[in-house]
This record gives structure tokens, C-alpha cells and sequence, in this order.
């Protein structure tokens, strides 16, 4: 339901009256009266009143402008001070229509001088470029969001969807008001456990550059991306990504306590596992298939020393770069969201993960070891429940068991 005719101003007025203190005891006492008001306030008073309403509430300011435009000496009078310079554009058409009234009544309205249009023009905060990054998924992707100006007015939102393994996968770009892509960052960074962090444009058109150079032949770029790389792909030569930039400022040592924690995060699925090639990982599946058909009949204990072996055998091979190198990035990438994010000590442990990915034999590694198994996860739950199985049938004939001998 709309407010009833000048309840809206007598509201305005009194956020004007706590602003305009000099005018407040003018103001009050009208209670939104605007007749009231011209009687309580000088003319330049009372043109100070209505140019801050024409700034800052200029629904209600167009309102008093009308009023003060009908017949009233005293409010021509203030609408002969007040320029349209600096006033924004809700604000200068209000001011435009009470000056015209004001012409059909006779009264002579001077032009608007130029100078103070022309410095109020160049305006820092015009300028828009802001971005944000999510969270990788459980696949390794995540969505980066880039907002520049747009040359006519408004703002374009640039949507991408990043891959270390795959590439970019996906670019979008929507025009729209500043106000709703402000919005749609708000609502970025409040999406729970997909929440997107503020990150430095720069970075992020350093990260989308170097995920598109690792762009798969097989996979051509999305379509359009050609066509805005120059607006998301291009930065400064050295400028640091989101990860890297997390690794400056927290270091990046391998240290056990900050291993230890990876490995946590990971087995706890709150990161990763983000697979390796297909091709490598159907390799060790078909290995563990064999070990659970195996026909020669050997203890559960010696059971799960073999699935063991056949994981820590793989590793090598499952960790071989590129894919050691990509998924040290997304630790890193990850620690940036998780700092951003206030978790210092888990980022810290996932910079120490990407440390230990670009040393050492993978054999080694617990956090390697720790994102395959939870991979294979479902497979491995069901190799130890026919190893348990196994071992619940051969207690039955054991001597003893239940009263019962061979």
C-alpha cells in the first residue's frame, strides 16, 4: 500500500533536519507542511532544505519542488537558487519541471551556468571493476565473477566457469544497472558453503589467463570468450592470482601440524578430492576388482595389506603432472577463499598441501593418498564389507565358535 500524499516528505524532512542542523528548528516545526516550511525558513534556507532533498530523497524533493512551484513568492524564490549541477538525475528532471511551472507562471528562470556542471563530471567512484571467486567444487570447477563499467551507461556482469584440468568451460555476460550487479555480488557472498569472496580483478583475469592457457585442444574455448578475452583474460605481466597471492601472505611450508589438517579437510570431504584422468583411476579400480575376485582365500588383514599396496602403487602414476602441478593450484586457490574467508589455519594447511604436491615421491604423500581414497570411497566401503563378510563366515567354523567343531 502507497503512503498517503505528504506522509513521505514530513519523513524526509526529518532525515533532512538531522543532516541540516542550522535549518533543523525551521524544519521541525512544520511537521512536512511545505507552505509551513517557507514561512519558518529563509529563502536560501529553505533552498539548502529542497537541493538536499533533491540529492538524497528526490521522490519527496520533486514533491516539495511542485509545492513550492504552485504560487508562492517565497518558493520561486528558492527554486531560482538551486542548479542542476551534482544533482543526480531523479533529482535534475524534479527541478526542471517545478522550473518550468515556474516559466508558465512568468517568472523569469535564468539558465544554468556551466562551470559547476562541468566540474562535478569527472567522478572517481564512475569506475566499476570488481570480482569474485566460489569455492572449487568436489569436480574441481568454480565460477568467477568480473563487473566492469559498461561504455553506455550501466554495468556488465561476466560469468566464467573455471577448470584447471578442463579449462574454461563456460563464459557469459549480462548487461544490467550498477545497482543490480551490486546486488548480485551481495548475494555471491552470502550463499553459504558456495559463498564467492571478494578478490582483486586483476588476480582473477591473471587466474582466467592461466586456466585458459591450459586449455585442452580438444576442448575449443566457449563461444563468445574471443570475443571478451581482453576484458577477463588480460593482466599485467607478474600479476599474482588469488592462490598465489594467499601463498605471499602466509607462507607455504610443508609443515606436518599444517599437513596433518589438510588431510582432515579432505577426508572430512570439506575439500576435494578432485579426480585425476579417468583413464588412470578406472587403472587402480580394475586392479582392487582383481584383489576382491581373487581366488586365492587369504586373511582380511592380508586383504587390506594388498588394497594398501595397489593404492600406494598408483600414486605415481595418478599424481604424474600435469595433474600433481593443477591440483597444487587448486589448494592454493582454495586457501585464497579460505583466508578471504577468515579460516587462516586451514588455509594455511591447504598452501602446505600444495607445497608438499610440487615435492617429494607421491608414495609419501598423506594428502595425495588421502584424495584418492575418497574417490574411491564407494569402492573401497565395499571391498572392506566383503572383507568383513569373509571373515564373518570363517569365524563359524572356527574350533570353539559357538559350540561347534569341524
Amino acid at each position: 500500500m502507497s503512503k498517503p500524499s505528504g506522509v513521505g516528505l514530513a519523513e524526509a524532512l526529518e532525515r533532512a533536519a538531522s543532516q541540516l542542523r542550522a535549518e533543523a528548528q525551521g524544519i521541525r516545526p512544520a511537521n512536512g507542511d511545505p507552505a509551513r516550511l517557507l514561512e519558518l525558513l529563509e529563502p536560501d534556507a529553505a533552498a539548502r532544505v529542497l537541493r538536499w532533498l533533491l540529492e538524497h530523497e528526490p521522490d519527496d524533493g520533486a514533491e516539495l519542488a511542485e509545492a513550492w512551484a504552485e504560487d508562492s513568492e517565497a518558493g520561486a524564490a528558492a527554486l531560482l537558487q538551486i542548479h542542476e549541477a551534482g544533482l543526480p538525475k531523479t533529482g535534475r528532471k524534479a527541478l526542471r519541471r517545478a522550473q518550468h511551472r515556474l516559466r508558465s507562471r512568468g517568472v523569469a528562470v535564468p539558465e544554468s551556468p556551466p562551470g559547476p556542471l562541468i566540474a562535478t563530471l569527472p567522478r572517481v567512484e564512475e569506475a566499476l571493476d570488481e570480482a569474485m571467486l566460489s569455492p572449487l567444487d568436489p569436480g574441481g570447477a568454480r565460477a568467477a565473477y568480473l563487473v566492469t563499467s559498461h561504455p553506455s551507461g550501466g554495468a556488465r556482469v561476466f560469468e566464467l566457469l573455471l577448470d584447471e584440468g578442463r579449462g574454461v568451460i563456460d563464459c557469459r555476460v549480462y548487461s544490467t544497472s550498477r545497482s543490480k550487479a551490486r546486488r548480485f555480488l551481495k548475494a555471491s557472498a552470502g550463499a553459504g558453503d558456495l559463498a564467492a569472496v571478494s578478490a582483486p580483478p586483476a588476480a582473477v583475469r591473471a587466474l582466467v589467463q592461466r586456466v585458459a592457457a591450459a586449455q585442452s585442444p580438444e576442448r575449443g574455448l566457449p563461444r563468445g570468450f574471443s570475443e571478451w578475452r581482453a576484458q577477463v583474460a588480460q593482466a599485467p605481466a607478474g600479476t599474482r592470482t588469488p592462490g598465489e597471492l594467499a601463498r605471499d601472505a602466509l607462507g607455504g611450508q610443508a609443515e606436518p601440524a599444517a599437513l596433518a589438517r589438510a588431510v582432515e579437510l579432505v577426508r572430512d570431504a570439506a575439500i576435494g578430492p578432485w579426480p585425476p584422468e579417468a583413464k588412470a583411476l578406472h587403472a587402480l579400480a580394475e586392479r582392487l576388482g582383481e584383489l576382491a575376485r581373487g581366488a586365492v582365500i587369504v586373511s582380511g588383514a592380508r586383504r587390506r595389506e594388498q588394497i594398501d599396496r595397489a593404492l600406494g602403487d598408483a600414486l605415481p602414476e595418478l599424481f604424474a603432472e600435469p595433474f600433481a602441478e593443477r591440483t597444487a593450484h587448486r589448494f592454493e586457490e582454495t586457501a585464497y577463499v579460505l583466508w578471504q574467508s577468515g579460516r587462516v589455519d586451514d588455509a594455511r594447511a591447504c598452501l602446505a598441501a600444495a607445497a608438499r604436491l610440487r615435492e617429494g615421491d607421491p608414495q609419501e604423500n598423506p594428502v595425495a593418498r588421502a584424495l584418492i581414497e575418497l574417490v574411491l570411497a564407494p569402492v573401497l566401503r565395499q571391498l572392506e564389507d566383503g572383507i568383513r563378510e569373509e571373515e564373518g563366515r570363517s569365524s563359524l567354523i572356527q574350533p570353539g565358535a559357538g559350540g561347534r567343531t569341524p
